[in-house]
């Protein structure tokens, strides 16, 4: 889910970048891709879940148009944020992977 959440909005940050715009909503995109980066590498996962979801509201917010990317992005940030990095990422491989064994 994190890589093609992260594909998502990586394609999404740089065909929006390539339209030539001014530097405010640039940096939104710029803002995305880097999330983007963030979530298919699994580096602070829920910080960059959180990042997502901002980034998808906002955009909701200052611009016009389709809204299904939007809601897209910003519902599958927050199934990240409480889904966790997984076992195959990086931060895993710095925190270890954390399991919740429920006790009956």
């Amino acid at each position: 889910m994190r890589v093609v959440v992260g594909a998502a909005l990586i394609t999404h940050g740089i065909a929006r970048f390539r339209t030539g715009q001014p530097i405010e909503p640039a940096i939104l995109d710029i803002l995305a891709i880097a999330d983007g980066v963030l979530l298919i590498v699994g580096l602070w996962t829920p910080i960059a879940g959180c990042l997502e979801v901002i980034l998808a509201l906002w955009v909701l917010y200052m611009r016009s148009g389709n809204a299904c990317p939007c809601i897209f992005l910003a519902t599958f940030g927050v199934a990240l944020v409480l889904l966790g990095p997984g076992g195959w990422s990086m931060d895993a491989h710095i925190f270890g992977w954390k399991r919740v064994d429920i006790q009956q």
